[in-house]
């Protein structure tokens, strides 16, 4: 797999029938070894090992429903309260993120309105924090502790 700007973790990567998979601990499940799944998995596993997240605190591949259209956001963390508070879209290293990639985290939030939305393709990181009072969509330097966030 392709290197990451943030650490990469070990994982536990199996082959079956020519296919690769990666155990994911927050879902308890082996899931195919995709290039965007190889991002998801290290970028939970930095948040939970750099940034101090609980792992119980992250849900990974959120459904939510967009009009009548149910979609699947790749990580949702909330907080100590067990409100939603941060969304992470994560696409593969070869996917340059665009104006398309934040449309679409932008739709997915009108379903949870969260204040900080993290986009990532393992190389750049893009992490926002919103005001909903003023409207004003502040880009952080970066990825916040989770302490600062709750």
């Amino acid at each position: 797999m392709k290197g990451l700007n943030i650490p990469t973790y070990s994982l536990k990567i199996k082959s079956e029938k020519g296919l690769g998979y990666v155990y994911d601990q927050f879902r308890k499940k082996y899931v195919r070894l995709t290039p965007e799944e190889w991002v998801r998995q290290n970028f939970a596993h930095y948040l939970v090992n750099e940034k101090a997240y609980p792992a119980s605190r992250l849900v990974i591949e959120k459904s939510l429903r967009v009009n009548k259209m149910i979609k699947r956001c790749d990580m949702v963390v909330y907080n100590d309260m067990g409100n939603p508070v941060m969304m992470v879209e994560c696409k593969s290293p070869d996917i340059d993120i665009g104006q398309d990639t934040f449309e679409q985290v932008s739709i997915y939030n009108i379903s949870f309105s969260l204040e900080y939305l993290i986009i990532t393709n393992g190389i750049k990181h893009y992490c926002c924090r919103i005001d909903f009072d003023t409207s004003e969509v502040l880009f952080l330097k970066e990825i916040p502790e989770y302490s600062s966030i709750r």
